[in-house]
């Protein structure tokens, strides 16, 4: 039988990163790596990337391939529903076939369908029995991915999780500490300016959360960049 292709272009991944496992330095750069190696290898997915988390509100994603991604997963923190939650907290991988028919995460299926992702991949990243986060892909297509997917997602997401336990240290609870504060932080910032764009506008909280992300997609910056640049800006007068 011939090998999987997949796993052939996986291994020649893991080949090229394991120098770097024992550097603390050159783990996100790995990360970013191997989160561009899931979007190769999964070929219908159009983004892929990890998520650190320490309590669903505090997270922070690693390797983000794109905006969109990066925009989908902050909304999911924002909200503390999602399909990289679900996979952190119950170890198992998580897949939806259509954001526009999915009835778990209504909020961040609305918004995500809103933004034109139909699938979603999510697969756990566990190190020494611990699960630190998840890794994901994204796909426009209804339907995008296959039992075959979560294998190979389930293998990049091993070595990611060995990537991030090998590059923990001595100062890593504080550096957790302090990434948990920011991400509160970023949290509380984005939900203040869905507040403000409901009251200017009118509109109720799914709709304002869209247009957010929305103009986070049109401007490829980070969600919380824009919802900043919401709350400088003075209301519409009229008149």
């Amino acid at each position: 039988m011939d090998p999987d292709p997949s796993v052939s272009e996986l291994t020649v991944a893991f080949a090229r990163i394991q120098g770097m496992l024992l550097s603390r330095q050159n783990a996100t750069a790995a990360v970013d790596q191997l989160a561009q190696v899931a979007r190769a290898v999964i070929g219908t997915a159009v983004g892929a990337g990890a998520s650190l988390f320490e309590s669903p509100g505090g997270a922070r994603s690693k390797g983000a391939t794109d905006a969109l991604t990066a925009a989908a997963d902050a909304l999911q923190y924002e909200l503390g529903e999602g399909p990289c939650l679900d996979a952190w907290i119950s170890g198992v991988s998580v897949r939806s076939d259509d954001t526009a028919e999915e009835d778990r995460w209504p909020d961040w299926c609305a918004a995500a369908h809103g933004a034109g992702i139909r699938s979603v991949l999510s697969t756990p990243l566990v190190f020494g029995g611990r699960q630190l986060g998840a890794m994901k892909v994204y796909a426009r297509d209804p339907d995008a991915f296959s039992v075959e997917d979560e294998g190979t997602l389930g293998l990049l997401a091993g070595a990611v999780a060995v990537l991030l336990g090998c590059a923990q240290s001595a100062d890593a609870p504080r550096r957790l500490s302090d990434s948990l504060q920011a991400a509160l932080a970023d949290r509380q910032e984005v939900g203040t300016a869905v507040g403000v764009l409901m009251e200017r506008h009118g509109t109720d909280v799914q709709q304002a959360r869209a247009a957010l992300l929305d103009e986070a997609l049109l401007q490829d910056r980070p969600l919380t960049q824009v919802a900043r640049q919401a709350l400088a800006r003075p209301a519409d007068r009229d008149g």
